[in-house]
């Protein structure tokens, strides 16, 4: 089940950013992030939270802060569900285009992407640390 953030959530957010992450998010970052106008989008499984994705908006374009799934859940379309909810939240705010960076070496997850319909735009040269690595930038268009 895909549901939106609620108070107390951070604190699930964080945990994940700690299992996924070299470089993770703090509750305290997460809810600084919500100040600054990122809607988080929330996964349950049996009332468990096991993963979430966060979309920051600026006039009427999106920003993917994160998509994450907890290791123990992946494999099962999760991750996919909040691509697809992120899609349709972006398009309700009637977004020009969402977009996103993913690590070069993160094919599961770029096939995933471009599955739901985002093309690749170029790249980031040393985006991420830990290690040092390339991004993809990828965006869906929806006008």
């Amino acid at each position: 089940m895909i549901r939106p953030f609620k108070s107390g959530d951070e604190k699930y957010i964080a945990l994940i950013e700690r299992e996924c992450f070299s470089s993770p998010w703090s509750e305290n970052a997460v809810l600084e992030s919500c100040a600054n106008k990122t809607t988080y989008l929330i996964a349950e499984e049996d009332g468990r939270v096991v993963g979430y994705a966060g979309l920051q908006v600026i006039l009427d374009e999106g920003y993917v802060t994160n998509i994450a799934v907890t290791k123990d859940f992946r494999g099962k379309g999760i991750g996919k569900s909040l691509v697809v909810a992120l899609s349709g939240l972006a398009y309700e705010k009637d977004l020009a285009f969402i977009s996103l960076e993913v690590r070069q070496s993160n094919l599961p997850a770029i096939s995933l992407y471009k599955k739901c319909g985002f093309s690749g735009v170029g790249i980031r040269k040393n985006f991420y640390s830990a290690p040092t690595e390339d991004a993809i930038i990828l965006t869906k268009e929806f006008h």
